[in-house]
């Protein structure tokens, strides 16, 4: 190896190492901001899990006294406030359950009021609580304030409670015709285009011809 190919290699090196020197804080510093990073991710994922592990167990909890009766309404939709904030899915769902203990044990009235007051709704939940929520005020003998619940036209169920306020108020056409778009959107096979088949019969429609496929 050439003299000069020594030197370029020594002056290489002592570049090297004065480089190191000039930027070990920043070196170091970029470390442990790393290390910070990972272990702050960390306990924010293992706060995090904590939360979910409680809102579950208090899900539970109240899921065993609205069912038992042992929770007043007041309490309920309290608890149901609580849940939603923390996980408004478990406290959509918390809502659901207390509405339906609420309208089993006869609190029809509470249950409407539960379901109207549940401020922090699950988005893939919102169109079961008003699904819920129009059946009861359709059997409160309210069908005109169930309307404005159910404005999905692509969504079976939702049209299907649509047909029966349609019905209530004495809409037959146009029960008639939410019935027929309701079953457009079921499966021949499902149980519930048997239903509608039924509901379209009773507001006096006519079922629409369905080809025998065997």
């Amino acid at each position: 190896m050439a003299i000069d190919d020594l030197l370029n290699e020594h002056e290489q090196s002592e570049r090297v190492r004065g480089w190191v020197r000039s930027n070990a804080i920043g070196l170091i510093g970029g470390v442990g901001l790393g290390l910070g990073a990972i272990f702050g991710w960390q306990w924010w994922q293992g706060q995090r899990t904590q939360a979910q592990m409680g809102a579950s167990v208090r899900y539970a909890q109240a899921i065993d006294a609205f069912e038992s009766g042992a929770l007043p309404p007041d309490k309920g939709r309290g608890t149901i406030a609580a849940l939603g904030k923390s996980n408004p899915t478990l406290g959509t769902l918390a809502a659901l359950q207390l509405a339906k203990a609420q309208a089993e044990s006869g609190k029809r009235d509470d249950a409407i009021a539960t379901l109207r007051n549940l401020r922090e709704v699950d988005a893939d939940l919102r169109p079961i609580v008003r699904q819920r929520l129009a059946r009861l005020l359709i059997d409160a003998g309210k069908p005109k304030d169930a309307l404005p619940l159910l404005d999905d036209d692509k969504n079976p169920s939702m049209l299907d409670v649509r047909g029966d306020a349609r019905f209530a108020l004495g809409e037959r056409a146009l029960a008639q015709k939410d019935y027929l778009k309701a079953l457009a959107l079921v499966d021949v096979a499902d149980p519930e285009h048997r239903l509608l088949t039924l509901k379209l019969i009773e507001a006096g429609g006519t079922p629409p011809h369905t080809e025998d496929k065997t």
